[in-house]
């Protein structure tokens, strides 16, 4: 496959959404098709019905195997046979289980190595009977490590300008205290940072955590989630080398745009992160991507949800899934080229290698100190808790 352009997965998300619609107006374009080769997992039938209803007409060859796509074209892999019911706006069980069909489809094609990335179209969580999001779907379904590790996924919301990943997700508000723990924080953040440095090529990420509670607690003061928890696990970060940063009270860290000082923010909970990300890429008309991290799979999605108030009516953009696809590749790409150096590590020729008279040379008592020897003694010396603060 080196011959070949970069395989994108996209699956057609909840067919009663706009899934179809926002892949559509991604292809009117031929000129994207020079960039990656595209699969569509989805369903012919339900793909000219959606193309009729938005007077679209795409430019599609039908492929039974992934294996038979083709450079050049938008390949549509046929994921379910049987007849499906569009009734655009609607949550119903045969739009979840279309839905599970394509995503199960290309996490087994994943497996036998037919595509490099998985774009997925929104979903109704709710019509996919034990269905709790796609990351931890995917996380489920994909196959153990050849070790027996246990993979962690983790969303990361995605803009130019902000990065938000959750401690908790999906949990109601009142069972979040009980659901923060110091090693889940440490866990998510150590799987953000490696995110940061290994997707996103940022060598030394800097990571703010959020507190739990309003300001910090009364009148300013930690909370007993803030001492007894998160800031003992930002003391665990720093001593695996993690520069985390806090706790910051949610409303001033946003409101005064602190956040721009750092590469990623840690959130405890959904609408901490999940609000104000879209709040900012709102105002700044900037197109969010979620990304899935920490598994070997690069999988991406737009940031909006499937948008049954806009479905079948033509006025969704697409802006956001094309960022999601060119994030997916550039994620594909970093990966190669952060992880091809260490592929060949070179072996410790010094170290392994020296003699004994080299202790002798290291070893050797220090001079007296002169006049003249003070300033550069000073210099060279450890540092003392005073300055070592400074960066």
């Amino acid at each position: 496959m080196e011959d070949k352009k970069i395989r994108v997965a996209i699956t057609h998300g909840d067919t009663n959404g706009v899934g179809y619609e926002v892949i559509f107006k991604i292809f009117e374009d031929p000129a994207v098709l020079e960039l990656f080769t595209p699969i569509i997992y989805g369903s012919p039938k339900v793909a000219v019905y959606h193309s009729k209803a938005l007077g679209i007409d795409p430019q599609f060859s039908i492929i039974n195997d992934a294996s038979e796509a083709r450079d050049g074209r938008v390949n549509l892999l046929t994921t379910i046979e049987e007849e499906v019911k569009v009734d655009f706006g609607q949550p119903t069980p045969e739009a979840g289980l279309a839905a599970q069909r394509a995503i199960d489809r290309a996490l087994a094609d994943y497996a036998e190595g037919l595509f490099d990335v998985l774009v997925t179209a929104p979903v109704a969580k709710n019509n996919i009977r034990g269905f709790d999001g796609h990351t931890s779907y995917i996380t489920q379904h994909l196959p153990r490590p050849a070790d027996g590790s246990v993979q962690h996924g983790l969303t990361i919301l995605v803009s130019d300008n902000l990065r938000v990943a959750l401690v908790t997700n999906n949990v109601s508000l009142k069972d979040v205290p009980d659901a923060i723990t110091q090693q889940k924080i440490v866990e998510k953040a150590t799987i953000l940072h490696q995110a940061l440095r290994r997707d996103m090529r940022i060598a030394n990420p800097r990571i703010a955590v959020l507190a739990l509670n309003p300001r910090g607690g009364e009148d300013g003061v930690l909370g007993d989630e803030e001492q007894e928890i998160i800031t003992p696990a930002i003391r665990e970060l720093a001593q695996k080398s993690i520069q985390a940063f806090g706790p910051y009270p949610a409303d001033d860290f946003f409101g005064n745009g602190d956040y721009a000082q750092f590469d990623a923010v840690l959130a405890m909970y959904h609408d901490q992160g999940q609000t104000p990300f879209k709040a900012l890429t709102s105002i700044s008309d900037d197109k969010g991507v979620r990304v899935t991290a920490g598994l070997p799979l690069v999988r991406t999605a737009p940031a909006h949800g499937v948008c049954y108030n806009l479905a079948g009516q033509g006025r969704m953009e697409a802006d956001s899934l094309r960022h999601a696809i060119y994030e997916a590749i550039d994620i594909w790409r970093n990966r190669q080229n952060y992880d091809e150096p260490l592929a060949n590590p070179l072996p410790k020729l010094y170290h392994e290698k020296r003699d004994e008279s080299e202790k002798v040379r290291f070893n050797a008592p220090r001079r007296e100190r002169s006049e003249h020897s003070s300033n550069y003694d000073d210099r060279n010396a450890a540092p003392t808790e005073a300055n070592t603060d400074a960066e």
